[in-house]
């Protein structure tokens, strides 16, 4: 019997993946087993490691040694890259320089929110080394309009070959919560803590008048300099109903959506986050600032609730206005959730991404029926 074809899916298979990994592995956990020769099996490829940089070489290695396998074998079909900024840039330009010259097709998935910033700051010469690296794939693959519109004006890949693709997740895996079962309000917050991800705006917005901590629970689930965030909590005297949660896996985050009123998200700079797409995905109301691709497919009192980056009385009051208006928070929920099966499914994705591995490649891999993944858990880095 002959053996059946495969595509890689390149990133660091590691929580240092963060959302990129993420994603790559919803992709891996939702296809179907592959049971004739007809459709692709898609692999995971680790690029990155999670040890040292110097480790993340021998991994780099043998990731190109694997590519060379499979190209001698004539079973790879292609190899679909997952690129962040910095690091991730330059490790996946080894990929990408092994593939062009191993003549494997590539599609380039850009998941950077601040690429931008880093190319602009980078020397020419290394400027014109990354438009050089976008001129390679077949294709790239862009969260949305802002992301394209850098693309194709700054690095000067064709219009053609940038092609739009909107991240999806799976259905929750635990039963939402009911109206009126506690009359604590839980408020999440999930992702790295980071002042790029606004926590101590946020802290210092929990701290202003007009919440009432006895009715209140806020949950800081993440990984990032904990014990700084707590001491500063305790500083602004709201520990009394803040938690930090520290690193949270797939699972442990599903539990904390189920139980959430609210998502809140002040980031300075995003790309389109997975976190906001969990909790569409799980009728959460949403608590967030306008910022990467969120403002081109949220909107305002529909969707979501906006708030501006570093705007502390803002966030403040945006986050009131939904845990005191229950006419709004439901709106927001359930706009929000009619947002996530319009367009951001994991069905959805899944099938835009084969569309994409069958243009490309010639070839891709079939998805399970059931998309909750309720069987299978990962370790993900938030």
């Amino acid at each position: 019997m002959q053996e059946s074809r495969y595509i890689y899916i390149a990133c660091p298979w590691t929580p240092k993946g963060g959302g990129m990994f993420k994603v790559a592995d919803y992709l891996i956990q939702s296809q179907a087993p592959l049971t004739t020769t007809e459709g692709a099996d898609l692999r995971p490829l680790d690029t990155r490691g999670g040890f040292s940089a110097l480790y993340s070489l021998a991994v780099l290695a043998r990731a190109v040694a694997k590519l060379v396998g499979g190209r001698l074998s004539g079973r790879l079909a292609g190899v679909h890259i997952n690129m962040a900024e910095r690091l991730s840039l330059f490790r996946k330009g080894v990929i990408l320089l092994a593939c062009r010259a191993l003549g494997l097709p590539v599609v380039l998935h850009l998941h950077a929110a601040q690429l931008h910033h880093f190319y602009r700051d980078l020397p020419a010469p290394l400027q014109g080394l990354i438009r050089w690296l976008f001129s390679l794939p077949a294709s790239c693959l862009v969260l949305g309009q802002a992301a394209g519109r850098f693309v194709t004006e700054e690095l000067r890949v064709p219009a053609e070959r940038v092609e739009i693709l909107s991240n999806g997740v799976p259905e929750p895996t635990h039963a939402r919560r009911q109206p009126g079962e506690s009359t604590v309000q839980r408020v999440l917050f999930v992702g790295n803590l980071s002042e790029r991800k606004g926590v101590s705006d946020l802290l210092q917005a929990l701290a202003l008048p007009g919440f009432d901590p006895t009715q209140l629970e806020v949950t800081f689930a993440g990984g990032g300099d904990v014990a700084s965030y707590e001491a500063k909590a305790r500083q602004l005297g709201i520990d009394n109903f803040v938690r930090f949660a520290g690193w949270s896996d797939q699972q442990q985050v599903a539990q904390l959506m189920a139980m959430a009123d609210v998502l809140v998200l002040p980031s300075y700079d995003e790309g389109l986050p997975l976190v906001i797409l969990e909790a569409l995905a799980n009728g959460v109301a949403v608590v967030c600032s306008p910022v990467g691709e969120i403002p081109s497919v949220m909107t305002d009192d529909v969707n979501a609730c906006f708030v501006a980056p570093g705007d502390v009385a803002g966030i403040a009051k945006g986050l009131q206005r939904v845990l005191q208006q229950p006419l709004l928070r439901l709106a927001l929920e359930r706009n929000g959730r009619a947002l996530y099966e319009e367009s951001f499914s994991l069905t959805r994705f899944f099938s835009s991404v084969a569309k994409i591995h069958q243009r490309h490649f010639g070839i891709a891999a079939q998805q399970l029926k059931d998309s909750t993944l309720s069987g299978r858990k990962c370790a993900c880095d938030f």
